[in-house]
This record gives structure tokens, sequence and C-alpha cells, in this order.
């Protein structure tokens, strides 16, 4: 009997699934790793990793290898040699003295001779530049600015995936705290329902009191069928944002503001922190760097090589070794070359102007966040004030309705003021956290 209980104790407890708490930290860990955004971002850091990793390998000697295999139709180099009329007439007595009749006629005519008419080339190469008028080196500064540039980018992605997640999280909570208001005015009108049926079967009461308390009921059971199917909805969002396996989920929250003195930052301080400052200071530094390529571009370049070659032109197989020095100088380059400088130094001057025009625009932005967050705090701590007041307006009219001086359109007046209280103080609590995370991406933390 007691391992029959157990077994069935066992498959109850098995059939039971709870719900998976989450904090906004998870959340947010959690849509950094799945959104395709950030997904997208990271795969533009890797491209840009590769290509600061190939420009280094310019530092390093260009090696080529070379072969090649021919047959002609004739030898590429024909010649006629005639050796009498070439031979001093010294030679020439010698000979004739030396040589019969027959050789020295031989010697007469002319002797054509052809060479090269098929063969095999074959070299390895190895040059090693010198001097390249910085263009190396400001190539491999040039991706090193790039590939910050990507992480910087980013950063920016990674604190949009963020802020959407804090916004659908909020929102959720601001939902939640919105049925709970729904849920608690939906209790105290069935209450005044009792008191005022009671009532009006006592004869004490009109029956026009009773269908106003019925009609808004019926107004607080729309407003959580709409609030039921936003929630649902925001929850669905949420959990294809971060890549969730289940729609049903608790989150794990305070509803408690603290005063946001403390998280007030230096604004010029802060500036060189965010990743919009940085981007603006590298898009500087790029503009920099591409002139000086381009004034490297003008510049003469040296380079030194060896090389190992093999032919066979001479129907004899051939190798021999060699170093050499190459010095190349653009001479109607600079014609062309010198307008592009300008230009490149044009796109510089412009590229700081901006930095320091944004700097501005970044500060201005810091300081409109602070006195967002400011005037969200300051709404809380009216709505507190407002739920009070409200709390203590309720409880009068429903006392005085209670003993007779006071109608039931000023009792269901009151209880919808307390209503609009909770849910603003809700919206000011949800506000003031979306605020602080725009002040800390402003001031770049």
């Amino acid at each position: 009997m007691k391992k029959i209980l157990s077994l069935i104790l066992c498959s109850v407890c098995c059939g039971v699934t709870t719900a998976q708490t989450y904090t906004l930290e998870q959340l947010k860990d959690s849509a950094l790793q799945n959104n395709i955004a950030i997904r997208s971002a990271r795969h533009s850091v890797d491209a840009a990793q590769q290509q600061r990793r190939e420009a280094f390998t310019k530092y390093f000697p260009n090696i080529s290898g070379t072969g090649l295999w021919f047959n002609a139709n004739k030898g590429m180099a024909e010649t006629t040699l005639n050796l009498a009329e070439n031979m001093p007439p010294e030679l020439g007595a010698s000979l004739a003295q030396m040589l019969p009749a027959e050789a020295l006629a031989a010697l007469a005519n002319p002797i054509s001779i052809s060479m090269m008419k098929n063969g095999t080339i074959a070299g390895v190469t190895a040059i090693q530049p010198v001097f390249a008028g910085g263009q190396i080196i400001n190539g491999n500064k040039l991706a090193k600015v790039g590939e910050d540039v990507t992480r910087l980018q980013l950063q920016l992605s990674e604190n949009e995936v963020e802020k959407t997640t804090e916004q659908y999280f909020w929102q959720i909570v601001s939902l939640q705290e919105k049925m709970k208001t729904v849920e608690a005015v939906e209790a105290l009108l069935n209450d005044v329902a009792k008191d005022v049926d009671v009532a009006v079967r006592a004869g004490v009461a009109m029956r026009n009191d009773l269908l106003q308390v019925q009609l808004r009921q019926n107004d607080v059971a729309s407003q959580k069928l709409k609030l039921q199917n936003g929630l649902s909805l925001v929850r669905l969002l949420l959990t294809q944002y971060c890549g969730l396996q289940d729609s049903v989920f608790t989150l794990n929250y305070s509803t408690e503001a603290a005063s946001p003195v403390s998280l007030k930052q230096d604004h010029q301080q802060a500036l060189a922190s965010t990743a919009e400052y940085q981007l603006l200071g590298k898009q500087v530094e790029a503009t920099s760097l591409q002139r000086k390529m381009e004034v490297g571009k003008n510049l003469p370049t040296v380079g030194v090589g060896a090389g190992y070659n093999y032919h066979n032109l001479l129907d004899n197989d051939h190798t021999f070794g060699m170093v050499f020095a190459t010095v190349s100088v653009p001479i109607s380059d600079w014609w062309g070359g010198s307008y592009a400088i300008k230009r490149k130094k044009i796109e510089q001057q412009k590229a700081e102007e901006q930095l320091a025009d944004n700097a501005e625009l970044l500060k201005i932005r810091m300081q409109k966040a602070w006195n967002d967050v400011e005037e969200a705090y300051q709404q809380i701590l009216i709505a507190q004030r407002s739920i009070e007041q409200a709390e203590e307006n309720l409880r009068l009219n429903r006392d005085f309705y209670r003993a007779g001086t006071s109608k039931m359109s000023d009792l269901l007046e009151a209880q919808l003021l307390y209503q609009q209280s909770c849910d603003k103080q809700t919206d000011a609590y949800a506000d003031y956290q979306n605020k602080l995370l725009e002040y800390r991406q402003a001031v770049g933390q």
C-alpha cells in the first residue's frame, strides 16, 4: 500500500511543472547570446580580426614561383653566320695553307643557326619590402582601427539589445502590477456589491446604486481582459527576443525606487568612455592614417630579393641563383596624387570638426538623460502621495456611503481615482527604470 501511494505521489509531482523565474540580468544575458543583431555584430568583429591579420602578413617577404614550357614552330633565336666575311685576312691566309680546298670552300658558304625552339623555364623569387612609403605600417594601423570600430559597434548593438530587453521586462512588470490593482479593485467592488445588494433588499438603498456598481464591475472585467491579452503578447515578444524556451515564466523584481543622486556622473569626464565618442575618435584616426597612406603611394618603394632559377633553353639543364634590389619611383603620379592628398586632408579636418561638434551634443544628451531620471523619480514620489490620498478618500467615501451621507457615484469615483493613482505609480516606476538605463548608457556605463 505504501509503495502504491509513493508511486501515485511521484507521478503527481512529475506531472506538475514549475515556471522558470528570471531576473533582469539573466534575460539580458540570454538576449545577448541569442539576438541576431548581436551575432551579426560579432561576425563583423571576427572579419575585422582576419583583416588585421591579413595586413600583418605584408611585413613578410612576398614569395612567388613561376614555370613555363613552350614548343615553337621554329627557333625563337635564328641567325646566319658567314665566316668568310668576318674572318681576318691573316687567319684566312693561315687556314689556306693548313686546310684542303674542299674545307676552304665550305667556310665560304653561310651557316644558318636556330635556337630555343622548345624549352622549360622555372624559378622561385622572394622579395622583402624595405621601404613602401609607410603604406604597410599605416595599413596595419588602419586595420587595427577597423577592428576597434567593429568592437565599438558591437557595444552599441549590445546597448540596444539591453535597452529593448529592459523595456519588455518593465512593460511586463507594469502590466502585472496593474493586474494586481485591478484584482484588488475587483475584490473591493465585490464587497461593495454585496453591501448594496443587502441594502437594496432591505429597502434602504436604491436599485440604481447596485446597477452603478455592476456597470463598474463590467468595466473592470473589460480592463482585466485587456491586461491579460497585453501581458500574453509582451511575454511572447520577450520570449522570442531573448531566445527562451517557454513563454510561461515569472520575473524576479523589486518595486522599490532608490534615489538616483549617487548615480550622477561628471559628464565631461564620462564623455571619453562612451562608445559614440570613441567611434568619432576612431573616425579621426582613420582619416589621418588614410592621408598618410595616400602620401605613401607617391613615395619611392624599395625592396630586396633573392631567386633561384632553372632553364634548358640551350638543350642542357642550367640552374642559377641571384640577389637583386628594386626601386620604384612614381613620377607622373605626383600630379594626381597631390590632389588626392589634399582631399584626404580635408576629410580629416571634417572628421575632427564632427568630433568637436558631436562631443557637445553627447554632453547635452547626458544632461537630458539625467533630467529625465530626476523627473521620473519625482513622478514616483508624487504617485506615492497620490495613492495615500486616494486610499484615504476611498475609505472616507465608503464610510460616508454606509452612513447614508454620500452617493454611490461618489464612492465609485473615489474607487476610480484610487485605481488611476496605482496605475500612475506603476507606470512611473517602469519609466524610472528605463530612464536609469538610458542615463547609464549615455555616460558609458
